[in-house]
């Protein structure tokens, strides 16, 4: 019987190489692992055995029932850990490709007006995000009650020695004047920042373009000219607008142009107000105290200055009719763009 053991472990050996699923795997169990199977048969078979064979025997088939158990636990774990993997996997599904990122539709929407603007002979100039009380609100006319220096209205910061975030672009306009000599045809684009209520047509954090012309005799049908030249090529050459009496404390005359509401076609929608128009620039002539404070003899050279939120107008050539989707960061919402 001792014989029969290395005969039998090499018949499993042979059996093990052959297994490659589970299926087989039970198989080669129930040949040799169960109660009836070949390695118990030889267990049961010990009492044949002359006596003298027995404790070597009993020592053999012990080795011979650790390998095959041993044998059948890893092929058991390396099957099933397949299976598992196997199953995570639909192989159905369509691969994994990489996002091609794009312009925002604010960022496309600034770059299409600066580069009208451009071609109209604007230059482009920049200032800092924080600014000084005397930039934002002193050279700008604003008197010392006006209510946009309220804390309700402009972000101040703490300790910050009169330090606020502008809330305009026209500071630029200061530090333009104050750093060049007339003519001026410049434009100032940029962030901006008011602490008002966020909803359905404002933001506390939003776009401007700004743009300022300084020369000798320059006049109010010039302001006119040049936004509808815009008005035209940004919305069309059938766009319909509106020019309406306004005030700023840094322009005298002001208005403010209107053009028919993009989302309900002059009907009436809630971020037109139902009034059919949306307001896309407020502009006027620079006051001669605005012209002083940058260093500018009004007696001799005069000016207009415009501003446009640029978020108002991404609304118009979206059709977009909430302006918060806007900074929303849903992929499947800016991938329209």
């Amino acid at each position: 019987m001792l014989e029969e053991v290395p005969i039998l472990r090499k018949t499993i050996e042979e059996r093990l190489s052959s297994i490659s699923d589970l299926k087989s795997l039970e198989a080669f169990r129930l040949e040799f692992l169960v109660k009836k199977g070949k390695v118990q048969a030889l267990f049961d078979r010990m009492k044949e055995a002359p006596v003298e064979q027995k404790p070597i025997l009993g020592k053999e088939l012990n080795v011979l029932r650790k390998f095959v158990e041993g044998a059948f636990a890893d092929l058991k774990e390396k099957f099933e850990s397949q299976a598992s993997t196997k199953s995570k996997i639909d192989l159905t599904l369509p691969g994994r490709t990489h996002s091609v990122g794009t312009y925002h539709p604010v960022y496309q929407t600034m770059e299409q007006m600066v580069n009208i603007f451009v071609e109209m002979g604007f230059s482009i100039a920049e200032g800092p995000d924080v600014e000084d009380g005397y930039h934002n609100f002193d050279a700008l006319n604003f008197p010392p009650d006006h209510p946009a220096r309220d804390m309700q209205d402009t972000f101040f910061m703490k300790n910050g020695e009169n330090l606020l975030l502008r809330t305009h672009t026209s500071p630029v306009q200061i530090r333009v004047m104050q750093g060049m000599t007339p003519p001026i045809r410049s434009i100032m684009p940029g962030r901006v920042y008011r602490n008002e209520s966020i909803n359905a047509r404002s933001l506390a954090e939003f776009h401007q373009i700004e743009g300022l012309y300084i020369d000798k005799n320059v006049s109010f049908a010039e302001l006119k000219a040049t936004m509808m030249v815009f008005a035209k090529k940004m919305y069309g050459e059938n766009s319909k607008f509106r020019f309406r009496p306004s005030f700023f404390p840094f322009t005298e005359p002001s208005a403010e142009m209107d053009i028919t509401c993009f989302l309900c076609g002059g009907k009436g929608c809630r971020v037109c107000k139902h009034s059919g128009w949306l307001e896309i620039v407020g502009c006027g002539m620079v006051h001669p105290n605005v012209l002083r404070n940058g260093g500018i003899d009004p007696e001799i050279y005069s000016g207009y200055a415009f501003g446009f939120g640029i978020e108002r107008v991404s609304l118009l050539k979206t059709g977009v009719d909430d302006i918060r989707l806007l900074y929303e960061n849903d992929t499947r919402f800016l991938n329209q763009f």
